[in-house]
């Protein structure tokens, strides 16, 4: 019962955290359109460090698109590209290199289509995968592994 309820606690606030740096990064003008850089995509490293880190990305991207008024195919697929890299992320947790990876190749996939079908963005898929490519570099990557680098010093006593 007490490894649930941290389960559930983690989860919750792994996605609470999602939904606030989503909110960050659109106050800003980078957590959507063609080119955008969410902080909250740095997180997608935290399943290597628990696995209520998947529930918690998912939920917490559902949340995100769905009060910064995406459109319905952005809200589901958007949040499936982030669950599809959360579990790709667990799964490879054993080397810290290939931890954002997934997130990266889920987003530069499923995204692309997203804005040019849903949203109407001028351009082609290609040039929106190359910007939802670089934008989830920054995003998973260079922010992911720093933040990766800091919470490995404390992981014993953050995710017991």
């Amino acid at each position: 019962m007490k490894h649930n309820v941290r389960f559930l606690c983690h989860a919750a606030l792994i996605a609470a955290l999602y939904v606030a740096l989503t909110f960050l990064a659109a106050l800003l003008g980078l957590s959507s359109g063609v080119i955008q850089v969410r902080f909250s995509e740095a997180m997608c490293v935290l399943p290597a460090f628990t696995g209520a880190a998947v529930p918690g990305l998912f939920v917490g991207c559902l949340l995100a698109n769905l009060l910064t008024g995406c459109v319905l195919p952005d809200i589901i697929f958007g949040s499936l590209a982030t669950l599809i890299g959360a579990v790709g992320a667990y799964f490879l947790r054993k080397n810290k290199w290939l931890v954002p990876m997934p997130t990266v190749v889920a987003n530069t996939l499923i995204i692309p289509p997203i804005l040019r079908f849903a949203y109407g963005a001028e351009g082609s898929l290609p040039y929106f995968a190359l910007t939802v490519g670089i934008g989830e570099i920054l995003s998973a990557y260079v922010l992911g592994l720093l933040l990766y680098a800091v919470l490995n010093k404390y992981k014993a006593q953050l995710f017991k």
